[in-house]
């Protein structure tokens, strides 16, 4: 009896989760509703805004900003390094992240990524890489799965695999956080580029969260 009560109940709870997310109105695709990721501890459903009337009203509403600094970037950061967009980003949160196997690094200042980020990104600033000794670097390298051998070489076999991005096309930070490691020669086959950032991702209605809020 006990065991047939439990069964309904998971049950229940499974087919009243799937029509809640069947009836979203405003999918990622066609067959993806959303995803789950964890962010300081915390449980986070990726998902798009159901609102269709939904606009922008932050400051990632402005066409036009003074150039320099905030010049249109490059499509490509890096001759080597692979662009990706949001479905790709969703997968690597979804199964190379929550394996500890990927990092989505947000390159932004710290008061940048306070404010408002991407789930399950962690903040490496490009000025924490950019101009930094070796010793400074050889600690940042550690921390992603770099091993520094018997002969003080180091080996790059295991290091995490990164996904790095900024505010956006305008927005320079990820090519100066890039720039800062590739000079001490991190794999460039271990790095992928979300060049639309976090402008994009907030075209799309995707979730955001705030780690600070404006006072």
């Amino acid at each position: 009896m006990k065991k047939s009560l439990l069964l309904f109940l998971l049950l229940t709870t499974f087919f009243l989760a799937k029509s809640q997310t069947d009836s979203l109105s405003v999918k990622i695709t066609d067959t993806l509703s959303s995803i789950k990721t964890k962010d300081s501890g915390q449980k986070i459903e990726i998902m798009r805004i159901q609102d269709t009337k939904n606009r922008l009203t932050d400051d990632f509403t402005k066409t036009s900003r003074e150039c320099p600094p905030f010049c249109i970037q490059p499509t490509k950061i890096s001759k080597d390094i692979k662009n990706i967009a949001e479905l790709e980003l969703l997968n690597f949160i979804k199964n190379r992240v929550s394996t500890h196997h990927g990092i989505l690094v947000d390159t932004r200042l710290k008061k940048w990524f306070e404010v408002e980020t991407i789930p399950s990104a962690i903040n490496i600033p490009y000025n924490a890489v950019e101009n930094k000794s070796k010793k400074k670097i050889e600690s940042l390298f550690k921390a992603l799965g770099m091993r520094v051998e018997a002969n003080g070489n180091w080996n790059f076999t295991k290091v995490k695999e990164l996904i790095i991005f900024d505010n956006g096309v305008w927005c320079e930070q990820a090519q100066h956080f890039v720039d800062g490691i590739l000079k001490h020669n991190y794999p460039k086959d271990k790095l992928l580029y979300y060049r639309a950032g976090l402008q994009g991702w907030k075209l799309l209605g995707l979730t955001t969260i705030v780690h600070k809020e404006i006072k």
